[in-house]
């Protein structure tokens, strides 16, 4: 069974200024001098966590893909992370699963954080986005979407069930998660890891924004038993871990817990139809 290693960036972001933002990252990820597999930034790395799309939004064959593209081939990694893109008229708080042969998927937020008007200005995504990469199922996620444990929830098929397999093997969060919310930061992070039996990494900014809204990171890696392998307080931090498929297939079948799970399915509000 193939390991993964894994590099999270926790760093500062240069408030509203991208091109601060892309050179400052481009140094932090080229200096990273172990080998390295994936790289993971934070929630918008591009901006900081702005609700001014109308001034920040790119296109999708905008400057801050190609520089991911470039970064991406340059180091010979998986990088992802999320930024602001406008498309068909409609504004996204989109991640980028970009692959180093210029090949990439993508996941939109699907819960906007409304106490910080987010729904006012972004479009909510609908389909979740599970990458692999070296027989890694990898579920990609967004910040606010943490509080929501229904959007993570494994729903393998009923054959993978039955042989005791998961959808997914990692569950990974980009984040601009305040520091005054960070209790709930970690405690989630390490539910979803428990309940999903995973591994879950979430990455997270350090500083204050533009509206003066502080960030401690605790960027965290977490295995499948909920156990805290590595967090970082306060300080900007690059960190690289390798994961082992085999010791978290060795819980799963210790603890064979998601062949009892609920069964579901998630439908999105257009499937729904109420009664006249």
């Amino acid at each position: 069974m193939q390991s993964l290693t894994i590099s999270l960036i926790q760093t500062h972001l240069h408030w509203e200024e991208k091109a601060a933002n892309l050179q400052m990252l481009e140094q932090k990820i080229m200096g990273i001098s172990q080998k390295t597999e994936l790289v993971v930034l934070p929630e918008m790395f591009s901006t900081g966590f702005s609700m001014k799309p109308e001034l920040f939004a790119e296109t999708m064959e905008g400057p801050t893909l190609q520089w991911m593209k470039r970064i991406a081939a340059e180091k010979k990694i998986v990088l992802t992370g999320s930024l602001i893109i406008e498309e068909d008229q409609k504004f996204y708080n989109r991640l980028i699963w970009m692959l180093p042969n210029g090949q990439y998927g993508v996941y939109d937020k699907r819960h906007r954080f409304a106490f910080a008007g987010e729904d006012e200005h972004y479009t909510a995504g609908s389909k979740r986005l599970i990458a692999s990469v070296k027989g890694w199922r990898i579920n990609l996620l967004v910040c606010y979407d943490l509080r929501f444990p229904v959007w993570a929830r494994q729903s393998p098929s009923a054959a993978d069930r039955a042989h005791g397999e998961a959808e997914y093997d990692l569950l990974i969060y980009v984040a601009n998660w305040p520091e005054r919310r960070s209790h709930a930061w970690k405690t989630l992070l390490q539910a979803r890891a428990i309940e999903n039996q995973c591994y879950v990494v979430g990455v997270n900014r350090v500083g204050n924004d533009g509206n003066n809204i502080y960030h401690s990171g605790d960027s965290m890696i977490v295995d499948p038993m909920g156990e805290t392998v590595y967090t970082k307080k306060d300080e900007e931090d690059i960190f690289t871990i390798t994961l082992n498929k085999e010791e978290l297939m060795l819980v799963r079948e210790k603890l064979p817990f998601l062949k009892d799970a609920d069964r579901f399915l998630l439908l999105n509000e257009d499937d729904l139809v109420e009664e006249a």
